[in-house]
């Protein structure tokens, strides 16, 4: 399998730490699906020319990402504050808004496309600010898109015809509500959704067949990252064998073993 991310990339910033790590939906996906395997992984975004930038790439290179096809701008890398709480959860608590991220936009050229033609799926997110490209991506590669929780009516309109695999957040719906939410997925034009519900696993529709997976019991150090852990391991092994409870079982053994590192995928760096 070959997969090519675009889009997001931060410096995790962990405060009680004094670290900051390389992450960002879409880096965090490239990492991991080059980890579980895939014979190709590549990445293009918009990187800052601070260290931090330069660090993100040294991690990226480390794995074997391709990100030549990349930019680097004149300013700041994202870096959200993260913290954690009296419970042990990480939370992020802010970050500058100057961020290159932030001030400009990714607009892909013939060229781009040519480049993402030459994989199996292009992933990206609601955190990239792609969703203006995807009709122009859907014609050179299948797209699999992670919203999050962006979940209302007009988003979805604009995403779903263009996208072959879709992944959310759901802890927080009904069983009522998620069974309308495939369904609109489905009815818009995506054939897989996906949505993780937390302690209670995920459940995942094929046009309209409707698969379950719970979680694997893990010793957790850090969640950040095993949302996106969890797609790679998803699309690594659905798009080799075209097995949805495989491919589901790998991608909570993948997710559980990135919660036993700290950051997405480690390489910390002093803040």
């Amino acid at each position: 399998m070959k997969i090519i991310t675009v889009g997001d990339n931060v410096a995790d910033c962990y405060l009680d730490q004094g670290l900051y790590y390389p992450g960002g939906n879409c880096v965090n996906v490239a990492i991991n699906s080059i980890r579980n395997g895939c014979e190709r992984s590549a990445y293009i975004g918009i990187f800052g020319n601070d260290k931090k930038g330069d660090h993100i790439k040294w991690a990226l290179d480390q794995e074997g990402v391709e990100f030549n096809y990349s930019r680097t701008m004149i300013g700041i890398s994202g870096q959200p504050m993260v913290d954690i709480t009296g419970e042990g959860d990480r939370v992020f608590v802010g970050g500058p808004k100057n961020t290159v991220q932030h001030t400009v936009a990714l607009k892909l050229t013939l060229e781009d496309l040519e480049y993402i033609s030459l994989f199996d799926v292009v992933h990206t997110s609601c955190y990239s600010n792609l969703e203006y490209e995807l009709p122009k991506i859907k014609k050179y590669c299948d797209i699999a898109f992670d919203f999050s929780d962006y979940r209302h009516e007009e988003y979805l309109d604009m995403v779903c015809p263009h996208i072959k695999y879709g992944f959310m957040s759901g802890a927080d719906l009904t069983s009522e509500e998620i069974n309308q939410l495939i369904d609109s997925c489905h009815r818009l034009g995506t054939e897989v959704i996906g949505i993780t519900l937390g302690s209670k696993g995920a459940i995942f529709s094929h046009n309209g067949q409707i698969f379950k997976q719970e979680i694997i019991p893990t010793n957790v150090v850090d969640t950040m990252g095993a949302g996106d852990s969890f797609i790679a391991g998803f699309l690594t092994s659905y798009i080799d064998h075209k097995d949805m409870i495989m491919a589901l079982n790998y991608a909570a053994k993948r997710a559980a073993n990135s919660c036993t590192i700290s950051g997405a995928f480690g390489y910390p760096k002093p803040l």
